[in-house]
């Protein structure tokens, strides 16, 4: 997805953030801003279409203007997501162009290269659009580079070796936007490229055939914020149409692109947001023969899928290939038609998986010792540049998500691979990281990503000086708010008012992400029923059994990682808590109500 690793965006702020980072602060719970609705419930509902069709759950109201969304019609596209809702793929810019070179290029029988990055991203985009063109075109192959010999991207060296098998196009999936040195070679040596790519573009393009890319300046295309999968995924459907092609099969692969946007931490609104759910579906009914391999070593048969258990479970494995081995292995998985092959190669990947988690782990603790020696853990510096030539490359990126977790500051985490010190940033929500790196290129090499994570290269000897320059930018530039972990509270709730019409209602926001998240809520004053309990190996977690003023129903909740406020709770005093409901799927308690409680706040009387 980027240079200088894969951007996981893990820790981008409070509405979506993804896995729980191993540190924490303050006896396992890192304090956070507490963000209330700026419109008092009820204000935003006040005489409108919506209210009367919600008139038994307001709430439910409120939730959707927050979202833009305003009338019935919105209401039901919203509730109800359908592929008549893609955009025209001929909307994108260039993408006539680019069907135009691929039909010709099938026509004349050349050979043609399916190319993308190594992360989950590139790799779903690579098994789709080889896969769905296998199915009409057989002078075809997939190329994923390695992290470590041949970098992100496109290099002289590849573009040789595909001149020398007669390559005469390649379509570049989830890089190439930057490659104009590259791909300007390529075509004096014969080789046209398709690129499609979702990263940010410099003000001089690639002299491609063809370049799609939602972002590109001037582009009207409705959804500018595609995967690179959702990219690869247009161009395919473009190519149907214009070949007269019913789109049924390409939309079978739509699994891989949920993946995608799951794994990328896209917005989850419009476009990504139906193709996301249609995924999701297939994901549940009849996945791809790849990922149903993945699903059963994570032990997610029997159970429905959601967003979460892609980022959480299905995501990092296939990542952890191209961090740990060969990128290659997981679209070999992705595309494999041999049960047994696949399931053989699941296994491996997950191999790479339980890796990963340690070297995670064991670079992480390095990086905060390294930070706590420097007097750095609670110094006034608004960033977190660190460097260590002998850290693996494919893991800096986790790394930086992690400090940005812990620390909550734009984070660099560099390593040195092939003679350059080569690194991965992460932000906090609401600051341009891309901007910040941007403000010192002329001292990088390169540099490409998005507004939360960005890649990069420079020489060794130049790191003190992008320190300097970084932190001076970051200084200037972030707001004090964004250095404050937050939680935006979408309206406040009484126990009275958690109704079963509710909790139905609330399942028809999924899929949740960026743009979408899952409502939180916030109830005050509520009390221990007198049965909350300490759980846990280390007894860190609470599992509550609470009640508030508005009814006699006893509501279940778990507070991961919050012992320290048992005593209060325990105590019968009252307390207020925010928190996103969720069904419990304990095999235990199928199906049941459940709190996820985020925070506590102690109150006293």
């Amino acid at each position: 997805m980027g240079l200088g690793g894969d951007f996981r965006i893990f820790a981008v702020g409070p509405r979506y953030a993804g896995p729980e980072s191993i540190y924490r602060k303050n006896n396992g719970q890192m304090k956070r801003k507490w963000n209330y609705p700026s419109i008092p419930s009820g204000e935003l509902r006040v005489g409108s279409e919506l209210a009367r069709r919600f008139a038994n759950c307001p709430t439910v109201c409120d939730l959707l203007v927050q979202r833009g969304i305003t009338t019935i019609s919105e209401a039901e596209k919203f509730f109800h997501p359908s592929l008549r809702d893609l955009h025209d793929p001929f909307l994108m810019p260039d993408m006539d162009k680019a069907v135009d070179r691929l039909n010709h290029a099938m026509g004349s029988k050349e050979k043609i290269m399916v190319y993308g990055d190594y992360d989950v991203d590139g790799t779903t985009a690579v098994a789709l659009v080889y896969r769905y063109l296998q199915n009409f075109y057989s002078e075809l192959d997939y190329y994923i580079p390695t992290r470590y010999e041949e970098g992100y991207g496109i290099s002289r060296a590849i573009i040789d070796d595909f001149a020398e098998k007669g390559i005469k196009l390649v379509i570049i999936l989830d890089c190439g936007i930057k490659a104009n040195d590259e791909i300007a070679y390529a075509k004096e040596r014969g080789i046209d490229f398709i690129i499609c790519d979702h990263h940010v573009p410099d003000t001089e393009l690639p002299p491609a055939a063809a370049i799609l890319n939602p972002k590109l300046p001037g582009s009207t295309y409705p959804c500018p914020h595609l995967s690179g999968c959702g990219v690869g995924y247009k161009l395919m459907e473009a190519f149907s149409i214009s070949n007269g092609i019913a789109t049924a099969e390409l939309e079978c692969m739509l699994d891989l692109v949920a993946v995608s946007i799951a794994a990328d931490i896209v917005p989850m609104t419009g476009e990504n947001r139906v193709m996301a759910y249609v995924g999701l579906k297939r994901l549940n009914s009849n996945p791809n023969m790849g990922l149903r391999a993945i699903i059963r070593t994570c032990g997610l048969t029997n159970r429905e899928l959601t967003i979460n258990d892609v980022i959480f479970k299905i995501g990092p494995r296939i990542n952890a290939s191209g961090r740990m081995q060969s990128g290659s292995e997981a679209v070999e998985l992705l595309v494999a038609r041999d049960a047994k092959e696949a399931a053989r190669k699941s296994l491996e990947i997950d191999k790479y998986n339980s890796d990963r988690k340690e070297l995670d782990k064991r670079i992480t603790d390095e990086a905060n010792a390294i930070l706590e020696a420097r007097g750095e853990t609670h110094s006034m510096k608004r960033s977190v540049v660190i460097y260590n030539k002998d850290w693996h490359k494919g893991i800096i990126g986790i790394v930086a998500s992690r400090l940005t977790e812990l620390y909550y500051k734009p984070s660099v985490v560099l390593t040195l691979t092939n003679g350059l010190a080569t690194g991965s940033s992460r932000s906090v929500q609401g600051f341009d990281i891309y901007k910040a790196v941007e403000s010192c290129r002329d001292i990088l090499e390169n540099f490409g990503g998005h507004t939360y994570a960005v890649g990069l290269s420079l020489k060794e000897e130049n790191i003190p000086e992008f320190t300097r320059r970084f932190e001076e930018y970051v200084a200037a530039n972030i707001l004090p708010e964004q250095l404050t972990p937050q939680i935006d509270i979408d309206a406040f709730l009484t126990f009275s008012e958690i109704t079963p019409e509710l909790v139905s209602t609330l399942r028809l926001f999924h899929p949740f992400g960026p743009g979408n998240s899952q409502p939180t809520f916030c109830t005050r004053r509520v009390k221990d029923f007198g049965s909350s309990k300490l759980v846990g190996h280390k007894l860190e977690h609470i599992k509550l059994e609470m009640v508030d003023d508005t009814s006699g129903r006893v509501i279940n909740g778990i507070a991961f990682n919050m012992a320290s406020y048992f005593d209060h709770i325990h105590s019968g005093k009252p307390f207020n808590i925010c928190y996103t409901i969720e069904e419990n799927t304990h095999r235990n308690a199928p199906g049941a109500l459940q709190l996820h409680v985020k925070q506590i706040r102690t109150v006293m009387e």
